[in-house]
């Protein structure tokens, strides 16, 4: 029986066979990985990947699509909504200590693909990689330089964690139904030595200066770090997008803690 895309879902299944080889070479999986793929639907992706790895846990909220993959002999199933997955548990059953970190694949829903983002950030310690396919334009923020006009407080809370790269573009056609949109697929590999800052108090303040970005911080950031006693010197005379990701990690830094020390979770 065909399966339905569902929009409340976000779904756009994968299609094209060339792009999907082309994915699953990016992602080079080697038998043995303990990989976990996000929302694998139809399984287009699935097959090539536990055909080289073995075997491959799979997170899928579509109770239809997690009783057909329940049928395959190589995949273990968690029915569930990504962002309530405890992936520090799921790390520690498919590669207890000393084995080498997981890695975490997927066609993320375009609809919750920031949050998704967000949730695997507090995990990033526990992770070798990440492989995501994702809408281009989100990509393009993940990945983007200080002074442009793609950088944003996505950029910033994701590359203080990791190492990312645009690795391969996915057109509307290689997907049915054909989402409205261009896709691509980044690569991101948490950084050995990540600075050591208080992520939600680099949050608060990444998401204060980001607030009115076209506008210079003086007003925005400059009055907030006033509020918070910070004695320290800082330039609020410039727009968020000037601050280079190191500076906003240094403030974060100098500024006394969070009162709560959970990575920041709302989309940016």
């Amino acid at each position: 029986m065909k399966h339905i895309a569902r929009k409340r879902f976000g779904q756009h299944f994968l299609s094209d066979r060339g792009i999907i080889e082309a994915i699953v070479d990016e992602i080079a999986p080697q038998p043995g990985d303990a990989m976990v793929e996000i929302g694998p639907g139809l399984a287009a992706l699935t097959q090539p990947l536990v055909e080289r790895l073995g075997h491959l846990t799979v997170i899928e909220l579509d109770r239809d699509l997690a009783q057909r993959l329940r049928a395959h002999a190589q995949l273990e199933v968690v029915e569930s909504d990504v962002l309530k997955v405890d992936f520090a548990a799921l790390a520690a059953r498919l590669a207890p200590p000393p084995a080498a970190p997981i890695r975490v694949v997927g066609n993320l829903p375009y609809n919750i693909s920031t949050p998704i983002l967000f949730h695997l950030l507090g995990y990033a310690h526990l992770i070798a990689d990440q492989h995501f396919m994702l809408q281009k334009e989100v990509i393009d923020r993940m990945v983007a330089r200080p002074a442009t006009s793609d950088y944003s407080r996505l950029s910033v809370m994701l590359q203080w964690r990791y190492d990312m790269a645009n690795v391969l573009f996915v057109p509307p056609e290689s997907f049915e139904p054909p989402p409205r949109v261009d896709s691509a697929v980044v690569r991101m590999v948490p950084l050995a030595s990540p600075p050591a800052v208080d992520a939600a108090r680099l949050g608060e303040i990444v998401q204060v200066a980001f607030s009115q970005r076209r506008k210079i911080m003086r007003h925005t950031l400059g009055k907030w770090l006033d509020q918070h006693g910070f004695s320290g010197h800082f330039d609020a005379q410039r727009r968020a997008e000037e601050v280079p990701v190191a500076e906003f990690v240094a403030l974060a830094q100098a500024v006394p803690p969070a009162t709560t020390h959970s990575t920041a979770t709302a989309p940016a």
